[in-house]
């Protein structure tokens, strides 16, 4: 049985990815320091450590402990608009600390990664859906700390180590009873589901004036098990291929922030008052993926539409309210 580190696996994406893990006999290990995970999101059976991978030491004693083959990567901070305020929170934790763990992959021999990149990397695209030869600028500090990193993957490759690079759009839905609650929440779909359960009063649409059909952003939303899928699909081609590749992950159609709304508007049947506001900084105008590339290299796409994505995440929601 391989053994797979997966750090930030109390997350939300990590924590999906950590149950189909386990449904693939794999043994997990967990890292997280619970700065966006949530310890009810780590099943029992796993062997959890809370800790920081901004400290190195602490890093040290998980890999001396255990015989780990291969790391799932997950832990980062994920606000854009967070990003254009304190970019180096951004980079310390994104860059740094990934940096850290890389370091004591490579003293304990384990040198296959899956990283949970983003596809804020490309910033404001020339094309849409976005391929990955597509031009890499980041609008915010945010992406520009994933690209990093991805590029110090890339020349971790001196040392013998492959990495699988995923870059994707807004996760959302849910799964295995896990849902998305971020501290605090800033992600559209469970912010508009609060609005229907009475926690908030409205919801807010940042920018209205994007050259799009309605004015507002558009966005690719993939289901969150779809995305647990890619990630278990790229670490069993690293064991078989032991090839690097850098991947979108997505379903290749685009929803914009109105019809987001509109959406929870049906599946919950409440009327969902939105009031518009300024742009945020940082917020490219549409984001759209091409899944062509690992649809023909993991026979991997999509299996949940936006009603199937948002029924989970109502019905999630609704649950833990």
């Amino acid at each position: 049985m391989k053994t797979i580190l997966v750090t930030g696996g109390a997350g939300y994406i990590g924590s999906h990815t950590v149950h189909l893990l386990l449904e693939n006999n794999y043994n997990v290990l967990i890292i997280d320091n619970f700065d966006n995970g949530v310890q009810k999101n780590i099943p029992e059976n796993v062997k959890f450590y809370q800790i920081d991978l901004r400290n190195i030491s602490d890093i040290r004693k998980v890999f001396s402990e255990n015989q780990i083959d291969a790391v799932v990567h997950f832990s980062g901070y994920i606000e854009a608009g967070e990003s254009m305020a304190d970019p180096y929170k951004f980079y310390n934790n994104n860059t740094f600390a990934g940096l850290n763990l890389l370091k004591v992959m490579i003293e304990h021999n384990v040198k296959k990664i899956v990283f949970s990149s983003t596809a804020a990397v490309y910033g404001e695209p020339e094309e849409n859906p976005i391929t990955e030869n597509s031009k890499k600028i980041p609008t915010n500090f945010y992406g520009s700390s994933k690209l990093m990193f991805e590029n110090i993957l890339d020349s971790f490759e001196v040392y013998g180590m492959k990495n699988i690079c995923l870059r994707y759009f807004n996760a959302c839905g849910a799964a295995f009873g896990l849902g998305e609650e971020h501290k605090p929440e800033t992600h559209l779909i469970p912010l508009v589901l609060d609005v229907a359960l009475g926690k908030r009063e409205h919801i807010k649409i940042f920018g209205t004036d994007y050259q799009t059909l309605d004015g507002t952003c558009i966005r690719d939303y993939i289901h969150v098990l779809d995305l647990a899928k890619a990630h278990v699909l790229a670490l069993k081609h690293l064991e078989e291929k032991n090839t690097s590749l850098k991947l979108n992950v997505g379903t290749g159609k685009g929803f914009s922030v109105k019809e987001i709304i509109d959406k929870c508007r049906e599946v919950t049947g409440h009327p969902i008052p939105a009031i518009e506001s300024s742009r945020r900084d940082g917020d490219p105008t549409t984001l759209v993926a091409s899944a062509e590339k690992i649809k023909d290299i993991f026979n991997w796409e999509s299996q949940e539409d936006l009603n199937s994505i948002i029924s989970s995440a109502w019905e999630w929601h609704k649950k833990t309210f």
